[in-house]
């Protein structure tokens, strides 16, 4: 490599306490290691930021144009580093000790040199099912989906259920049951049985909606978690980051969260008994919304009912009412629900962009 081409590399790494959550998104999205370095406005190190720190942050409730230095306790934690020079086998021990997958090569002056990654070992195949509902009748999208089901719209000249099914094979699940209703026929002569995939496809034929959860009951042979995603969803989420993240939280179940920020057209008054306490002018309001992607332990599909419609709302509701732990998976990657007729024009914008970023 080039001294040019990594100072580059380095370049991409870096970003300023002044920078917002979504331009640390933005930066963990171009340059692919997972991270980006803190640096203070002498380019000093200041600590590393994970993709797991800036989910954190949404759960807290930071906007994705809050500050870094609101939204992260920049002092609160030391990040490990190292001076450069330090060999690597040192460098692979202090990341083993630490825990860590990068350990920053600083210079005498606090500046950063270079970016140390240990080797990554990926399981080959994620231990999980996948789960596409495909079976929806797309009434939003009329008249595009009078003739062709919603999943099998292209997007950027590809069915849409091609490239999540693309996405599920590039994570390393190669199990993926569809469930189907309105024109199957369409869904199974175009991808079969999946080998031209890299996928082992199972259908499962609903002969009436039974709702995103009860169709779960249809599939058999379930001993390992599944992944559920409703089949209108254009995304790139991190599906290894929600199983680690499922794991580590010890979850029944995990539901993705997308925030939403909109804009109330009016002026807000905030009064108790006729009295005015605040006035805030067309103020912008920042909330998690159900991104339509969970992950579900087995022991879970034995909470929905033996018959009728019953959807993934019911069944969270449910784990909730009896103290099981449920948590929430914030979706920092590109994502988008293509269920209307605008957004379904966007995701061919998107497309032909490559814009691939939260």
């Amino acid at each position: 490599m080039s001294g040019r081409e990594a100072i580059s590399i380095l370049e991409r790494l870096l970003i300023h306490a002044s920078a917002t959550v979504q331009d640390a998104m933005a930066a963990i999205d171009a340059n692919s290691r997972g991270v980006v370095l803190l640096v203070d406005e002498q380019h000093r190190f200041l600590r590393t930021i994970t993709d797991g720190d800036l989910r954190r942050a949404i759960l807290k409730g930071h906007a994705l144009g809050t500050s870094l230095s609101v939204a992260i306790d920049i002092q609160g934690k030391k990040s490990t580093t190292a001076p450069v020079g330090t060999s690597r086998e040192e460098q692979l021990s202090m990341m083993a000790r630490a825990q860590i997958r990068h350990l920053p090569l600083l210079k005498p002056d606090g500046t950063v040199a270079e970016l140390s990654c240990a080797d990554l070992v990926h399981e080959d195949v994620l231990p999980l099912q996948a789960v596409i509902m495909a079976g929806g009748f797309g009434t939003r999208l009329r008249p595009l989906t009078d003739d062709t089901p919603k999943p099998m719209l292209p997007v950027g000249g590809r069915p849409l259920m091609e490239r999540t099914i693309e996405g599920l094979q590039r994570a390393g699940i190669s199990r993926i049951n569809v469930t189907t209703h309105y024109m199957p026929e369409k869904i199974i002569q175009h991808f079969g049985g999946g080998q031209k995939f890299g996928v082992d496809l199972n259908y499962v034929s609903e002969d009436q909606p039974l709702g995103t959860a009860g169709a779960l009951r249809l599939i058999s042979e379930v001993d390992e978690p599944l992944l559920v995603m409703n089949g209108d969803i254009l995304t790139n989420v991190d599906y290894r980051a929600m199983l680690k993240f499922h794991r580590e939280n010890r979850a029944q179940l995990t539901v993705a969260l997308r925030q939403y920020e909109m804009q109330v057209p009016y002026g807000v008054v905030e009064a108790t008994d006729g009295l005015v306490s605040e006035l805030r002018e067309k103020p912008r309001i920042t909330f998690l919304v159900n991104a339509g992607i969970y992950l579900l332990e087995p022991t879970v599909l034995k909470q929905i009912p033996d018959a009728g419609r019953y959807d993934m709302t019911d069944l969270i509701n449910r784990l909730l009412a009896q103290g099981e732990r449920v948590v929430g998976f914030p979706v920092m990657e590109y994502w988008l629900d293509i269920g209307r007729l605008d957004d379904f024009q966007k995701a061919q914008e998107d497309v032909e962009r490559v814009r691939w970023a939260a």
